[in-house]
């Protein structure tokens, strides 16, 4: 068994593995790197060619991919995950795998692109498993993430077991859904694993990543405590439905209507409740397009801004999204002394999101805004979770993945903590860079 990287093992981003075997070989994930998206903020990839698409950093390199795949498996919903399948998949003339809730968004994604062949989605559900080649079977594995219907994904073939986890935390104690699957993972472990594609995104922060559940009570004791006689505006991230709920639960509680702004918050949220991964309360709103957003932002000035509660985009100071438009002066709603600002989300550490989110606060302070941050716990695992998941697994091999090369070090120093030693049975590869298993 080999795996290639293609990318996201030299980045935080553009996350796509190639996995061989004989003359069998599947793609597991086709993600975009964000920040470059950013760099060029009045680009619209969809107009760019693939051969730019690379050359800026956006997608990955796939040139090196030659023979036959037999299907391209996507872990979840994120776009560093699963932003480049419109561009690339077709190419492949292979079933794009998924949960429902993945492939409703490569749906939506299908939308604004047309890629040269019709794409064949195949729904894989959670503790499911899908022979993709006579010799090749793929499972689901549930784990918890901030987007629903993560997975762990277990690519078994006759020369052993290869577990791929980007992305993951290991929450007890989930706002929507089930804990993660210990049981599975632990037999996994027993049978043999023989190698285990691991993120490194919070790899530097000491114990573990606290419960989701620890969020809602932050988001309730905040909103708790808010002035009823000010505007509320709260942000997080469009697809973490388990926030959204905690966020538009609230609003009854302290008598406000709850309303949801944003194209992407439109996407993510009204597909979680087609498919029934969320309700939303029967008074709340929820706009995606600009106009309809200008409508009713006027029509909440004028009713009064203290009977709402707002739930938009923009928490890491995007200049296209609805806070930085509202802090710009943009739109119809003004901030105004007292008024709330809850940022329910930290900044994603690179130059341009720090920039980006402290010309925004400044703005809203000079408005007046109170800001209250700290609302917020990670999707991703940290330190004492990825000891836990080597304990769980116990893989005869470790690629660490998904994170520069400071983190991707800061990995091998607890692998090798757990006895794995370094270009023995521990390996840390750059995009392109072939690992036997």
């Amino acid at each position: 068994m080999e795996v290639v990287p293609i990318g996201g093992y030299e980045e935080v981003g553009r996350n796509m593995t190639w996995v061989r075997d004989g003359d069998d070989s599947i793609i597991i994930d086709m993600g975009i790197r964000l920040d470059r998206v950013l760099i060029h903020e009045d680009t619209d990839i969809s107009k760019l060619s693939q051969e730019e698409l690379v050359r800026r950093g956006i997608i990955p390199d796939d040139t090196v991919i030659k023979e036959k795949v037999k299907a391209i498996i996507l872990s979840h919903g994120h776009l560093d995950h699963l932003g480049a399948v419109t561009l690339l998949a077709s190419k492949y003339n292979a079933p794009v795998v998924g949960t429902p809730y993945t492939l409703e968004l490569v749906k939506r994604e299908l939308r604004h692109t047309r890629p040269k062949k019709k794409l064949d989605l195949q729904v894989l559900n959670e503790g499911e498993s899908l022979y993709v080649s006579e010799n090749m079977e793929v499972e689901f594995i549930r784990v918890t993430h901030s987007i629903p219907q993560s997975s762990l994904v277990a690519v078994h073939t006759d020369n052993g077991t290869l577990v791929y986890a980007n992305d993951f935390k290991l929450d007890d104690h989930p706002v929507i859904g089930a804990k993660p699957n210990y049981k599975r993972l632990k037999k996994l472990g027993r049978s043999g694993v023989k190698g285990l594609i691991v993120e490194t995104t919070r790899i530097n922060n000491e114990g573990r990543t606290p419960s989701e559940s620890i969020a809602k009570r932050l988001i309730e004791d905040s909103l708790t405590k808010t002035d009823n006689r000010k505007g509320l505006v709260v942000t997080t991230f469009s697809s973490h439905i388990s926030r959204i709920k905690s966020i538009t639960r609230m609003a009854s509680v302290i008598n406000r209507t709850p309303v949801l702004l944003g194209r992407s918050m439109e996407k993510y949220v009204s597909i979680a409740e087609e498919l029934g991964i969320i309700e939303l309360p029967d008074d709340a709103h929820l706009y995606g397009d600009r106009k309809a957003i200008k409508k009713i932002l006027g029509r909440i000035v004028n009713d009064g801004k203290e009977k709402y509660l707002l739930v938009v985009t923009g928490h890491q100071g995007e200049p296209d999204a609805l806070l930085s438009k509202i802090a710009g002066k943009k739109l119809p709603y003004r901030v105004n002394k007292g008024d709330q600002v809850i940022f329910s989300a930290d900044v994603i550490p690179n130059p341009i999101n720090v920039a980006n989110r402290y010309a925004m606060e400044t703005k809203l302070k000079m408005q007046g805004a109170r800001l209250f941050k700290g609302n917020h716990v990670s999707g991703h695992a940290a330190k004492e979770d990825h000891r836990d998941l080597i304990k769980l697994l116990q893989p005869e091999m470790i690629i660490p993945c998904h994170g520069d090369l400071r983190m991707l070090a800061s990995y091998a120093e607890l692998a090798e903590d757990e006895g794995y030693a370094l270009n023995r049975d521990l390996f840390l590869v750059r995009n392109g860079q072939i690992v036997r298993l």
